[in-house]
């Protein structure tokens, strides 16, 4: 069997790729595995949504002409506004069921390209926006086994596409830019004379010709204010106010990271140390360098950018620490797991986002261990063998995989002489921890642990573990099912719970671990989340709890 390493380097120079250094230590020990669950789910997974029963809601966009999965009972879409099929029979949204491994179609009427969304307290999802008529349109879904996707064609005061939401303390969803919107709005609306703000920050990082601020990452910082990045700028947001409480340095270099410059971000884990989070942190990775999307356009297609930028924005004089991934990525997915690592996965390595601009996939997912000293903290894992390129998707699910789908970098169905044909296969990741040799030290939580409380409460969780425990090594964390789509995920947040160290033994194999729920809605807005606990950085598999 080939090393990792050996691996790595037939595969890059199979595919061209750029030679980049690899940094991290190989190592003999579990490297993770890839199944494929579906061979085609019948339409291009653009958007996806882990829902609090274990089902995902998927969905493309409507104008892409007829997807491979037909709608239910006879039905169809009836749209004069698409310029492709006027009457379209077919589904372009699934809900996908991780428990028996099935999907049914769902019916949406409106153009939902390129949109954005938020889980909310009830376990619904309120998704907004899109394109031509979706532009305004709220949408709302609640899963049930006869369910379909409910609309409000006027839910919006400005069309939003290719905006970000995130879900605020008050429950409320902020719905921040897109294309041609530099302002904001709510939802749901507290009156008919609500307004949408104008937010100078997005004119200022807008380049006019490019728009390569789309899709912002935004973050709830535990203050209650916003973390917004937009191109390589970012600010620290009242929106309440209205009003910038900070400007933070640019990214050094001074690349863009936002769409269609396509790199990720994610919210480092909070930990919470006596009521409270002291430490707040933002890791912004890969992307394109300047010029990269006009290039593209003319059949030059530049190397992804390999640098991640580290920032604590809960210090007075916040500045970024730079480090290198192992390998260049662009369209690329960062996912919070379980045990508090990243994982990054997906995208090409040259080229940018958007329409057959993307070149040579990369298909070696990348661990980010935050904890580990710098220079030290990647580590490769093992490749898919499918390319998942723009539009591609990743969500972490309530047993610790991956479920990773889409790629269509055209703008249409194409499966036949193209260079990265419509991808409808659907497959799943398990990370290294998933590896049968690791069973025995691998936590299984047990029934009767609480799963409702409020901020503050005192939370019970008892768990077996049938191997040697080592009581001093476990931690408890809870992970906010985020909203994926172009290689962002909205929401997605992980707290590590105090108190996880105290771990008592009370039967055969069997333990108790008293932990503090989150102390306020601006460390966790009220909301179902996935708990783990978490041994020798082995995680259990999930419950769901709803906190507030």
């Amino acid at each position: 069997m080939p090393s990792t390493l050996t691996t790595l380097l037939i595969y890059l120079l199979i595919s061209t790729a750029t030679a980049t250094a690899i940094t991290t230590t190989t190592t003999t020990k579990p490297s993770g595995k890839w199944t494929l669950l579906q061979p085609n789910i019948g339409i291009t997974a653009m958007h996806m949504q882990l829902l609090p029963n274990d089902r995902v809601l998927i969905y493309d966009r409507t104008d892409f002409g007829a997807s491979n999965l037909s709608l239910a009972n006879g039905k169809c879409r009836e749209d004069q506004n698409d310029v492709i099929l006027k009457k379209d029979c077919t589904a372009h949204s699934i809900e996908y069921d991780v428990v028996s491994n099935t999907f049914r179609p769902l019916m949406v009427q409106t153009d939902v390209w390129c949109s954005s969304g938020s889980l909310v307290a009830d376990g619904t999802i309120v998704q907004t926006g899109g394109f031509n008529d979706g532009d305004h349109v709220v949408r709302v879904y609640k899963s049930c086994d006869k369910c379909d996707w409910k609309e409000l064609k006027a839910g919006l005061i400005n069309r939003r596409w290719y905006a970000t939401n995130h879900l605020l303390p008050s429950g409320r969803q902020i719905i921040i830019g897109g294309r041609r919107q530099y302002n904001y709005e709510f939802y749901p609306k507290v009156s008919k004379s609500e307004k949408a703000y104008n937010l100078p920050f997005l004119v200022q990082t807008n380049d006019p010709k490019l728009e390569n601020n789309l899709y912002p990452f935004v973050f709830l910082n535990t203050d209650g204010n916003l973390f917004i990045f937009a191109n390589n700028r970012a600010i620290l947001f009242d929106y309440s106010l209205n009003r910038v409480v900070k400007n933070y340095p640019q990214i050094p270099g001074g690349e863009p990271r936002n769409y269609p410059s396509t790199g990720s971000a994610v919210l480092l884990p909070l930990r919470i140390v006596q009521r409270n989070v002291t430490v707040v942190e933002v890791l912004v990775c890969g992307g394109a360098p300047k010029g990269a999307f006009v290039n593209a356009q003319n059949g030059v297609f530049d190397g992804a950018l390999k640098t991640c930028g580290r920032i604590k924005i809960s210090d007075p004089s916040p500045k970024w620490v730079m480090e290198s991934m192992p390998l260049a990525r662009v369209m690329g997915d960062m996912l919070l797991l379980p045990t508090g690592d990243v994982l990054i996965i997906n995208g090409g390595s040259k080229g940018s986002a958007g329409w057959e601009y993307g070149r040579n996939p990369v298909r070696y997912p990348v661990v980010y261990k935050p904890d580990n000293p710098l220079g030290h903290r990647f580590k490769i894992e093992t490749p898919s063998t499918i390319p998942r390129m723009y539009h591609s998707t990743a969500i972490l699910i309530r047993d610790g995989r991956v479920l990773v789908g889409g790629s269509n970098p055209h703008i249409y169905y194409n499966f036949t002489n193209v260079l990265y044909p419509t991808e409808l296969r659907f497959e799943a990741f398990s990370p290294s921890y998933l590896d049968p040799r690791l069973s025995n030290l691998r936590p299984k939580i047990l029934p009767g642990s609480q799963t409702r409380f409020g901020y503050g409460d005192q939370v019970i969780i008892r768990f077996m573990v049938l191997g040697h425990m080592d009581p001093k090594s476990v931690s408890v964390t809870m992970v906010a099912p985020s909203f994926n789509t172009h290689s962002f995920s909205m929401n997605q947040r992980l707290l590590i719970l105090e108190g996880g160290n105290i771990t008592v033994p009370i039967g055969k194999a069997t333990y108790q671990v008293s932990v503090r729920a989150p102390p306020s809605c601006y460390i966790a807005p009220a909301n179902y989340y996935l708990m783990f606990v978490v041994h020798q950085q082995i995680p259990s598999e999930g419950i769901w709890v709803q906190l507030g």
